[in-house]
């Protein structure tokens, strides 16, 4: 079970110490968006079974799982029994330095552990405290659990989402309000550090599932805050500009970005469809808009006479925005995911060479990015609880009373 020696952690965040009492999603991506920018993050798993998401199966890679593999790398993992007082007396050692604790669970579920924000305020006054749940922690959905199928639902997101009018709902293929739920969480953590450093002082973050899928409305809700109108689905189309979809081609699909007026224009030269500047339907963007069933249908009609390889090199001569629809395997080979690094590879314990997701984000001054594997279950335990002071037989006394786990696999 032993890995190779990783360098200690670079990046903006290198320094700062979180302590990610989170599982599932959602939270594990506050961590690990903190933990790409240099962030100390040690993963703390409950001690029957760890995180949830060990067991999205399949895929897997080796027995491991792979969805765990992917929302936890380059965070140290341990697993401890907090419904032991043994096992909270652990976790409250580990606070005691901490900057930051991350935890999406129901509303008190921390209080009733005897964790709660006021109990680790006095033993942390500088603890950012930071919590992800499904309608935040007040109002009168506070203490209902989130997912987030039912943000998407409840935030208008399905409703405007899928082909068109009289269609049944449809989500977001990917769980955008859980995914944007731990980025926010992470921006909030990081502002909050910025604040710590300043004045010494921690603080209470707060979002949610459903903040998060509101925040993917914003030109939805600008079109109905100002037309009292709320719109619905519109396929891959615009709500405020056209053409801006993906068009039929010989071989596939081919996005088109001809937001303006200038593209529009060069979008018609590529076409070979000049004339088109001159029909009443199409000689404005409000015109488009209006008529954007029959220019869809129009412009179908010229797409598919070539390939979209075709289109689109001919669209990026002109300078029109253009692009395929790609596959999720087909993007992890472009050359521009590459190039940005955003597919890397990591070395696991037991499945070996795995491939992730990279970080999203590049400092060039103080660069951080994905140094490590997701943990095995309770793999950093007694790393970790050395690290916070403990002895050697004090661990192999937690270990044996199971308020700790320590390299054993659930």
């Amino acid at each position: 079970m032993s890995e190779k020696p990783i360098a200690p952690p670079s990046g903006p965040l290198a320094g700062m110490k979180v302590i990610e009492l989170a599982h599932i999603m959602a939270g594990p991506v506050c961590g690990l968006m903190l933990a790409d920018m240099g962030a100390d993050v040690i993963k703390v798993e409950k001690a029957k079974g760890g995180d949830d998401s060990r067991r999205f199966l399949p895929p897997d890679i080796e027995g491991e799982s792979a969805a765990f593999m992917m929302m936890n790398r380059n965070k140290r993992g341990i697993a401890i029994d907090l419904k032991s007082k043994t096992g909270r007396d652990v976790l409250l050692r580990l606070l005691k330095d901490a900057d930051c604790v991350i935890e999406n669970y129901r509303r008190d579920t921390m209080q009733k552990l005897g964790l709660g924000y006021e109990t680790l305020r006095a033993v942390n006054p500088g603890l950012i405290y930071c919590e992800i749940s499904g309608f935040g922690r007040t109002g009168p959905y506070a203490d209902r659990g989130g997912f987030d199928l039912i943000a998407q639902g409840m935030s208008g997101l399905m409703s405007i989402t899928g082909e068109g009018p009289g269609r049944p709902p449809v989500k977001v293929g990917a769980p955008v309000s859980d995914i944007t739920a731990g980025i926010l969480a992470a921006m909030g953590c990081a502002s909050a550090y910025a604040h710590k450093l300043k004045t010494g002082e921690g603080q209470r973050v707060d979002t949610s599932l459903f903040e998060a899928a509101i925040t993917q409305t914003y030109w939805q809700s600008a079109i109905a805050f100002a037309t009292d109108e709320s719109p619905g689905p519109m396929g891959s189309a615009h709500p405020l500009n056209a053409p801006y979809q993906a068009f039929q081609t010989q071989d596939g699909w081919v996005n088109l970005g001809a937001a303006n007026q200038t593209n529009w224009v060069r979008t018609l030269g590529v076409l070979d469809a000049d004339e088109l500047q001159e029909d009443p339907r199409f000689e404005s963007n409000q015109a488009r808009m209006t008529n954007r069933l029959e220019l869809e249908a129009v412009l179908n009609g010229y797409f598919r006479h070539r390939t979209t390889d075709a289109w689109i090199e001919a669209l990026e001569a002109a300078g029109v925005p253009a692009g395929p629809v790609l596959s999720i395997g087909e993007m992890h080979q472009d050359p521009q995911a590459l190039a940005r690094e955003m597919v890397v590879e990591t070395e696991h314990p037991v499945a070996g060479i795995v491939k992730t997701i990279g970080a999203p984000v590049k400092f060039h001054g103080s660069p951080g990015g994905v140094k490590r594997s997701a943990p095995l279950f309770g793999q950093h335990t007694r790393e970790v609880l050395a690290q916070a002071g403990f002895t050697e037989d004090q661990i192999q006394s937690f270990v044996a009373d199971g308020a700790v786990i320590a390299g054993d696999r659930p």
